[in-house]
């Protein structure tokens, strides 16, 4: 690792040398963080929770967080969708992917018979429940902030016999494997997005993604479809669109979207003028490289030149519209 995580230790003066994640060290974000080029030898800050990692970046502590997004088994992580939604100033400015996959540990001495409760990530417990629920289906859970965590826990005075963590655990913790790839799919990814108040948007690539939230403005049969047809109409792909609540009233939603393509491509750039109009509330989260590299495909009646035209064919009609005659388009 290029950098350690002190979340105790004095920050340097300089913010560009800081960036954030969940810790403590040896987590799946960390494994994120290590993906990013410009955090190599940097100064990384371990933190507990996505809001002290975003609160970082807002203050001006850290240049960037890690925070994980998504999962391929359980889906959106809502406390940085919500987060995101509510935190002003917040940009995505890159995407990792890291594949997952769980140990179950314990303390040294211990056997897998003798475990009654064990200390997990909720997220990481519902991604092991299967195997739990066949070799230990009487156990109890005991909730943990990160999945490093909880292994850490079970020498911190916890009542946990065992705890889920990630395999590289011993290179942290003085605990012996009960049991290895515990996870109910080998396939299993978690999606982490780098965030930052930087405005600038990296270049198109042919391969980036355009994450959004927007709220609908009003709750009627059809609200929902006129708002993902600002995106079929222009043959742009959403690859994620989930709901959150609002929290002011029941019923209330917004939804968080990844769009494929990237704000330059006009057919994006019209959506979210579309998605504008339509919209009483539209945050664009950023355009950025997909992580996975898949150059975006889509129907090419919807290429940059078709909306070119079109507006200068529009053009040259308003133009005719100020010469005696009126129109001659």
């Amino acid at each position: 690792m290029s950098a350690t995580a002190e979340p105790s230790a004095e920050l340097p003066a300089s913010v560009d040398e800081v960036y954030s994640f969940l810790g403590p060290s040896g987590t799946f974000t960390e494994a994120a963080l290590a993906q990013v080029p410009e955090a190599r030898g940097k100064r990384w800050r371990a933190v507990n929770n996505v809001g002290e990692a975003l609160a970082d970046v807002v203050a001006g502590r850290s240049v960037a967080a890690m925070i994980a997004i998504e999962n391929s088994i359980e889906g959106g992580v809502s406390v940085a969708q919500d987060a995101l939604a509510t935190v002003p100033g917040l940009r995505i400015v890159g995407e990792y992917l890291v594949p997952v996959n769980f140990v179950l540990v314990a303390r040294p001495g211990t056997a897998l018979a003798d475990v009654r409760t064990i200390n997990a990530h909720p997220v990481a417990y519902a991604q092991c429940h299967q195997w739990l629920d066949a070799n230990l289906p009487a156990h109890g859970h005991l909730p943990a902030s990160s999945n490093v965590a909880a292994a850490a826990s079970l020498f911190e005075g916890s009542t946990a016999d065992a705890a889920i963590a990630p395999p590289g655990i011993v290179d942290h913790h003085d605990v012996v494997v009960l049991a290895e790839n515990i996870g109910d799919n080998p396939n299993a990814v978690t999606r982490f997005v780098l965030v930052s108040t930087s405005r600038s948007v990296p270049e198109p690539t042919g391969a980036d993604k355009t994450s959004l939230i927007a709220e609908l403005p009003d709750d009627r049969p059809g609200s929902l479809l006129d708002l993902l047809e600002q995106f079929s109409t222009r043959g742009i792909n959403l690859s994620l669109i989930e709901s959150r609540p609002i929290g002011d009233a029941l019923g209330r939603y917004r939804f968080v979207m990844d769009a494929d393509g990237h704000i330059r491509d006009e057919r994006v750039a019209d959506a979210l003028l579309g998605l504008r109009r339509f919209s009483p509330s539209v945050i664009f989260l950023g355009s950025y490289p997909r992580a996975d590299k898949l150059r975006v495909e889509f129907d090419q009646r919807y290429r940059d030149e078709v909306f070119t035209e079109a507006r200068e064919w529009l053009a040259s009609l308003v133009d005719d519209a100020g010469v005696p005659g009126g129109f001659r388009g």
